[in-house]
């Protein structure tokens, strides 16, 4: 009867460890560390799952010492257990366990050395627990392997967002830099003696022409011509003048041999000077070019597109034979 009583008392024991045991599963994912770059579970953690003291787990490791390398089991050094205390505040790297307490450093096992206690504890639970544990560090080094190439891919991406970054960085730099380097101004006002600044600033003007140049003025002469050959190559121009200019045919001649091609048309309609590019951009210029830089005189953009067109067709009509 009291046999069959212990029995009885032990069988309840054991469903109440397995319990336990099963209760503790799901949280082993938390007990496994990181040490010395490798998975490791501190050996009052497997204590408390394979339900036997602290002790009595090392004991049975150290009774049978040369089935542990170092590699499979190892003891924590002082500054490791003190960071492992910081990083996680969990009972286990406590003193107070219930399984033994805490007077020494404790040893943690690697995955290899865990699959050797269960042969070394020699236990249907050992082995349960050891499966379920193995099961567990096989999960692990599934998601730690998916988030270093998740990690990997992000910082790939990091780095090549970066680089795009610097890259429109510096193309927003030059454009701004050239924006501001070039940037047009409405009115220029040139004084007397400014010649060279003056015959600079009609030069650039001259040179934004793509395919053609209309220059009003109605006194040219061969320093108009020397303006209108630093023109791009293949753009065509055309001097709307007074007949009596002193440009002759001889120098249309020659200008034409080096810098072609130059027309020129004589009208009366127009009082001051206008340099048309392309049929879309003008300035009203308030002095010959020829006399650029001698007199106080200013040069202003025309804003307006519809002046612009008016001009050019007031050329058409007011053009003489």
């Amino acid at each position: 009867m009291a046999k069959t009583k212990q029995t009885a008392l032990m069988h309840v024991d054991e469903q109440t460890k397995a319990a336990a045991v099963e209760l503790v599963q799901s949280d082993i994912k938390n007990l496994i560390y990181v040490v010395r770059n490798q998975q490791v579970m501190l050996d009052s953690d497997l204590a408390m799952l394979y339900q036997v003291e602290t002790k009595r787990l090392n004991e049975a490791a150290k009774r049978n010492i040369s089935r542990f390398p170092e590699r499979f089991r190892f003891q924590l050094t002082k500054e490791e257990y003190k960071n492992l205390k910081s990083q996680f505040a969990t009972s286990s790297l406590e003193d107070n366990n219930g399984y033994g307490g805490r007077r020494k450093l404790p040893y943690v096992f690697t995955e290899q050395g865990i699959a050797m206690l269960s042969a070394v504890l020699r236990s249907d639970a050992a082995i349960r627990v050891s499966i379920k544990i193995m099961d567990t560090f096989v999960e692990m080094r599934k998601y730690m392997a998916n988030t270093s190439l998740l990690y990997e891919r992000l910082n790939a991406m990091e780095i090549r967002q970066i680089n795009y970054q610097a890259e429109t960085d510096e193309r927003f730099e030059k454009v701004f830099e050239y924006i501001s380097e070039h940037e047009e101004v409405s009115q220029k006002v040139f004084f007397d003696g400014q010649i060279y600044d003056a015959f600079s600033l009609i030069i650039s003007l001259m040179q934004k022409a793509k395919k053609e140049i209309t220059l009003i003025d109605g006194y040219v002469d061969v320093g108009t011509l020397n303006l209108l050959s630093k023109k791009n190559e293949s753009v065509s121009v055309t001097i709307y003048t007074q007949k009596r200019t002193r440009l002759t045919k001889t120098d249309i001649e020659n200008f034409n041999a080096q810098y072609p091609a130059l027309k020129l048309k004589y009208t009366q309609a127009f009082h001051d000077r206008f340099l048309i590019l392309d049929r879309e951009t003008a300035y009203h210029v308030g002095a010959s070019l020829k006399d650029a830089g001698k007199k106080c005189f200013g040069i202003n953009l025309i804003q307006d597109v519809g002046i612009i067109k008016d001009i050019l067709q007031r050329l058409e009509l007011e053009t003489e034979e």
